[in-house]
C-alpha cells in the first residue's frame, strides 16, 4: 500500500529542522530546543498514526523514491509488522530524551564552558536531530546500502556528543566508540558487497534470499560479525563500558539502543532472508549470548559508579535478545525483538534516572549517595519500575517478552532447550540483583545529602519517563499490542 510521503517526512523533518537550527542557532536562543522537540513530536505522532492503521489491517506500507539510476539504488521505506514497532519505539525514545535534554545538557554545558550557551544548546540539538534519522532509516530501509549509511550517519552524531558533551577523558572515548562501531560497520559493508555479487546485483534485502551455497555462509557470517562487535558481545564489549559510562547521560538510551539495534537487523536480514545459512550459527550463538548474559551480570554487579553500572548492564541485557533469536523459533525470534523493545524502554528509563541523581547531587559513586527517595521522591519511582521492566517483573513489558522468549527457547530441543532455558533463567536473577540493589543504595537509608543542598526535580526530566513507563504497562498489560504484528512479519 502507497501512503502519502508519511514516512519520507519522518526521514527528512528532522534534517530540514536541523539545518534551520544550525544556520540560526545564535538567534534562535533556547527556542532551537523547543523545535526540535516539536519536530520529534511530530514524527513520532506519523508513526502511532501507521501503528494503528497498520495493527488494524496487517497491511505494510511501503514508499519508494529514486536514490541513482546508474548505480541502481533506491530508497525504499518499508513499515510492516517488524520495521514499524522498532521504528515508533525508536523515535519515542528520541523524543523522550530530547525534552529530557533541555534541563539536563543546559546544566551540562554550564559546567564544562563555564555557563550558559545558547550557541552550544542549539548546536546539540541540531546534532541531536540526526540520532532520529539514522535509527528510523536503518529500521524502515529495505535497501541494504541506504540501511548501511544510515548506520554510519547514526555514528556521527554520537561521535560529536561524547567528545563535545561527554565527561572523563571524553576526547579519547569519542574516538574509541568511533573506532569500534566503525569497524563493525566496515565488515557489515563487506557482506553487503558480498551479497550484491551472490545474488545477480542487487542492494534490495530482500534479495539475499537469492544468495545460496558457500556464498550465503559467508554473507552471514560477515553481516553477523558486524553487527554483533557493533551490540558489544563477550569480547567485543571492551568499549562499550567506557564509551556508554561516559557520554552525557541525555543520550545514553539512545547509545542503548543503537548497541541492541543489531537485534533487529539480524532479523530483518539474516532469520527472515537467510534462515538456513544463519541457523549455522544458532547454536554457538545462543552459547555465546549465555556467555555474555553471565559476564556482563557480574561485571555490572562490581561497580560503584551509577552511569557505568547501567553501561554494563546493556552487555547482560542486550544479549537476551540474541539469546532468543538464535533459538530459531518463532516463539523465541518474536520474544527476542519483544524483549529489545522493552530494553529500550527500562533502558531509558533508568539511564534517565542516573542522570537525574548526577543532576541534583553532583555524584555518580552510590558510595556517597543514600536517602534520596525523600528529596527526590518520582525519580526513585521511576527506578523502581525501570528496574521492574528489565528484571521482567509484571505487569510491566519486560514479563511478556522474556515468558514468549523463552518458550521459544524450551522449543528449540528438549536438551538444548532445557539448559540453554535454564541458565538464561538464573542469569535473570541476577538482572534482579544489579537492578534492585543500586535502589536500596541510592535512594533508602539514611539521607546523605541535606535537603537545601540537593535541587529539585526538573518536571521536564520526569513526566517524559513516566509516559514510557505507561507505554511498558501497556505493552505487559495487553501483550497483543505488539506481538499481533511481530507474529505477523515472524519466520
Amino acid at each position: 500500500m502507497w501512503s502519502s510521503n508519511l514516512l519520507l517526512q519522518v526521514i527528512v523533518i528532522p534534517i530540514i529542522v536541523s539545518i534551520i537550527i544550525l544556520l540560526t542557532r545564535g538567534r534562535l536562543g533556547k527556542a532551537g530546543a523547543y523545535i526540535a522537540c516539536a519536530s520529534l513530536t511530530y514524527t513520532s505522532l506519523i508513526l502511532v498514526s501507521l501503528y494503528i492503521q497498520l495493527w488494524s489491517s496487517l497491511t505494510s506500507i511501503y514508499e519508494e523514491y529514486s536514490w541513482s539510476q546508474f548505480l541502481r539504488l533506491k530508497l525504499g521505506l518499508l513499515a510492516d509488522g517488524l520495521s514499524l514497532p522498532i521504528a515508533l519505539i525508536m523515535n519515542l525514545l528520541c523524543t523522550v530524551c530530547a525534552f529530557y535534554s533541555i534541563p539536563y545538557i543546559t546544566h551540562r554545558i554550564e559546567i564544562l564552558y563555564g555557563g550558559e550557551n545558547d550557541k552550544l544548546l542549539n548546536l546539540y540539538f541540531a546534532i541531536y536531530l540526526f540520532f532520529a534519522v539514522g535509527l528510523t532509516g536503518v529500521a524502515l530501509s529495505t535497501d541494504l546500502i541506504t540501511m548501511y549509511l544510515f548506520l554510519e550517519l547514526v555514528l556521527i552524531p554520537s561521535y560529536f556528543m561524547i567528545d563535545l558533551y561527554g565527561y572523563h577523558d571524553r576526547h579519547r572515548i569519542a574516538m574509541m566508540y568511533f573506532i569500534w562501531n566503525h569497524l563493525g560497520a566496515g565488515l557489515f559493508l563487506a557482506g553487503i558487497v558480498l551479497a550484491y555479487f551472490s545474488n545477480g546485483g542487487s542492494f534490495n534485502i530482500f534479495d539475499l534470499a537469492k544468495v545460496q551455497g558457500g556464498s550465503a555462509f559467508w554473507v552471514c557470517f560477515f553481516i553477523l560479525l558486524g553487527w554483533l562487535i557493533k551490540m558489544a558481545i563477550f569480547g567485543f564489549h571492551v568499549w562499550l563500558p567506557h564509551a556508554h559510562g561516559e557520554h552525557p547521560t541525555s543520550i545514553a538510551a539512545i547509545i542503548a539502543t543503537i548497541v541492541g539495534l543489531g537485534n533487529y537487523a539480524i532479523v530483518r536480514l539474516l532469520v527472515n532472508n537467510m534462515f538456513n545459512a544463519f541457523q549455522l550459527f544458532g547454536l554457538p550463538l545462543m552459547i555465546w549470548s549465555l556467555v555474555t548474559m553471565v559476564y556482563g551480570a557480574f561485571l555490572t554487579l562490581a561497580q560503584d559508579d551509577i552511569k557505568r553500572l547501567y553501561a554494563c548492564s546493556t552487555i547482560s541485557q542486550n544479549a537476551y535478545s540474541i539469546l532468543g533469536i538464535a533459538s530459531c523459533t518463532t516463539l523465541g525470534v518474536v520474544g527476542g525483538i519483544f524483549y529489545f523493545i522493552s530494553h529500550m524502554i527500562g533502558k531509558c528509563i533508568l539511564f534517565s534516572v542516573a542522570g537525574i541523581v548526577v543532576y541534583l547531587s553532583e555524584v555518580r559513586d552510590m558510595r556517597k549517595i543514600s536517602g534520596l527517595a525523600k528529596l527526590a521522591p518520582s525519580t526513585a519511582i521511576l527506578a523502581i519500575l525501570g528496574s521492574m521492566i528489565l528484571s521482567a517483573i509484571p505487569p510491566l513489558s519486560g514479563f511478556q517478552a522474556e515468558w514468549a522468549m523463552f518458550i521459544g527457547i524450551f522449543e528449540k530441543s528438549v536438551e538444548i532447550g532445557y539448559l540453554v532455558a535454564f541458565t538464561g533463567i538464573f542469569a535473570t536473577f541476577l538482572t534482579l540483583v544489579y537492578t534492585f540493589w543500586p535502589i536500596k543504595r541510592v535512594f533508602f537509608g539514611q539521607p546523605s545529602f541535606e535537603s537545601n543542598s540537593v535541587k529539585k526535580e526538573p518536571p521536564m526530566m520526569v513526566i517524559p519517563l513516566f509516559i514510557l513507563s505507561a507505554i511498558s504497562i501497556l505493552f505487559g498489560v495487553y501483550p497483543d499490542f505488539i506481538l499481533r504484528l511481530l507474529t505477523y512479519s515472524s519466520i
